[in-house]
């Protein structure tokens, strides 16, 4: 059962992973056993393999990659009455404990026994088959496909952040950051209602791919233009509604209220992995409120339903695409941060 290993911070290999094959083998009757299909390559995923650790999540055994899926039912537990085999899915990667207060409270993605695919010191799916639970493993329609499921992970986060946002028809917002992330808020955001979503990156490649998605979609360059001048400037003076924050840079974060209008909304949503500065006067003359986010909750099925009826289309985030055996070249090439890519998957075989 070959599977994509993290071996140690900048050591992959493709190789039998024994260990989680015997794991494999117990199927609770709450569960289902999914064959693998696609996986998408994550920026969590190439942190752990270029720095070893996220945080205070460590890299100390060697590891299975991988936690955006989607695959088939191959076989389901004794009391599994929604899922049958055959059918198309894709799961949610964090698994919390049902009975913590957090998840009692439906706020199940800060329970802090949650155990989420390919976070130390639990694995991932690059591997050939998994067993998941039954009640975060959602069918697909017939018209998504594995490629577009493999992005409802990602899409998620997007989605839960314009949730927290509290968007209103017809705001304007802004997205620091094209990555996968910031691209799939935007389009959350303008799916939730936002009437332009300004996205500021330093990639050309990434703000083209961006101003393609969507006629609401304005790119700004933040190499040529000042994004706060930009945005003042066609609203009047006012600012942007929301600010969300998907870069996970320090310098981007210090920046979040300058185009914030008075009123406004900022949405954490790039993980920072220390301490950063914080202007506390500028968010208290605009009584900003500031939400943060950590992964999502209750989504998953919202997001399945837009891309079946298009109201998300994320097929143009997927610029790239890897057989199994070329994993460990394809982790390379993601570490190298290609400016044109956005979205590269991993296709196992079937």
């Amino acid at each position: 059962m070959k599977s994509l290993v993290l071996e140690t911070k900048e050591v992959l290999s493709l190789r039998d992973f024994p260990e989680i094959s015997r794991v494999e083998e117990s199927l609770g009757p709450r569960d289902v056993r999914i064959k693998l299909h696609t996986v998408g390559i994550c920026g969590s995923d190439v942190h752990y393999y270029t720095h070893g650790r996220i945080g205070p999540f460590v890299v100390k055994d060697p590891m299975i990659l991988g936690h955006e899926a989607s695959g088939t039912v191959i076989e389901v537990g004794t009391q599994v009455t929604q899922l049958k085999i055959g059918d198309r899915v894709c799961m949610e990667p964090g698994i919390p404990d049902p009975n913590s207060r957090a998840a009692r409270l439906g706020m199940y993605n800060i329970d802090p026994a949650v155990r989420f695919w390919a976070t130390p010191p639990v694995h991932g799916i690059l591997r050939p088959t998994c067993v998941h639970p039954a009640d975060y493993t959602y069918r697909l329609p017939d018209n998504v496909s594995f490629a577009e499921a493999a992005m409802v992970e990602p899409l998620a986060v997007g989605v839960h952040a314009a949730t927290k946002a509290r968007v209103k028809p017809g705001d304007v917002a802004v997205v620091l950051g094209a990555g996968p992330i910031g691209l799939v808020t935007a389009l959350s955001a303008l799916a939730a209602g936002c009437a332009r979503v300004y996205v500021s990156d330093l990639a050309p490649g990434k703000l083209e791919i961006a101003a393609a998605l969507h006629p609401g979609i304005v790119p700004v360059d933040a190499r040529a233009h000042s994004l706060t001048g930009v945005v003042k400037a066609e609203t009047d003076g006012w600012g942007a509604d929301i600010v969300f924050e998907a870069t996970g840079s320090p310098q981007a974060a210090r920046t979040v209220f300058e185009p914030l209008a008075p009123g406004g909304c900022v949405v954490m949503i790039g993980g920072q992995p220390d301490p950063i500065q914080y202007d506390a006067g500028a968010a208290m003359i605009r009584e900003a409120r500031v939400e943060n986010i950590f992964r999502y909750a209750h989504v998953f099925p919202r997001c399945v339903g837009m891309i079946s009826s298009g109201a998300i289309d994320v097929k143009p985030l997927i610029t790239r695409s890897f057989d199994f055996d070329e994993s460990v070249r394809a982790f390379e090439i993601a570490a190298s941060a290609p400016p044109q890519d956005v979205k590269m998957q991993i296709v196992l075989p079937q």
